[in-house]
């Protein structure tokens, strides 16, 4: 296929997006990484970090190593599950509540300009398109991940 084709164009929207989101989430001292574990567990709630391995698509001691960095920054806190004694769970912290707002804003921000000159119409059949596009390919996946993928 050419350069043209959906992989390489898609490819090359989500690296723009996430180039731009990272240079201005950066100030708050936030990586993509972060981010995306910031999202989840204020979408999901406090998760333990299997649960985020699986959803950041990440090796378990790669997450690991995140959440340490995230703790010593005081975005996170590990706390043990009322359950299962063995298991932490990962907790966001006040600072890091703060923080998502400001990185929403600047993400929604970053989606404005990288649609900016489509029209409303234009940008419901992206979305639309999109959603199909995740909806065909999850097949394969459990359901929990093909309505994570579609919400992401």
């Amino acid at each position: 296929m050419s350069e043209q084709s959906l992989g390489f164009l898609m490819h090359d929207a989500t690296r723009l997006i996430r180039r731009r989101f990272e240079k201005r989430a950066n100030e708050l001292g936030l990586t993509t990484a972060q981010w995306r574990l910031l999202v989840y567990l204020k979408r999901e709630g406090p998760l333990a970090q299997a649960r985020l391995a699986e959803l950041l698509e990440i090796e378990p001691i790669s997450v690991s190593r995140l959440v340490d960095r995230m703790e010593e920054a005081d975005w996170v806190l590990r706390k043990n599950d009322c359950n299962d004694r063995r298991v932490k769970l990962i907790h966001p912290t006040a600072k890091s509540r703060a923080a998502f707002e400001e990185a929403h804003d600047i993400a929604e921000a970053i989606y404005a300009k990288a649609l900016n000159g489509l029209s409303d119409r234009a940008v419901k059949q992206v979305m639309s398109s999109l959603h199909k596009i995740i909806e065909n390919l999850s097949d394969e996946e459990s359901p929990s991940q093909s309505s994570e993928a579609q919400h992401e």
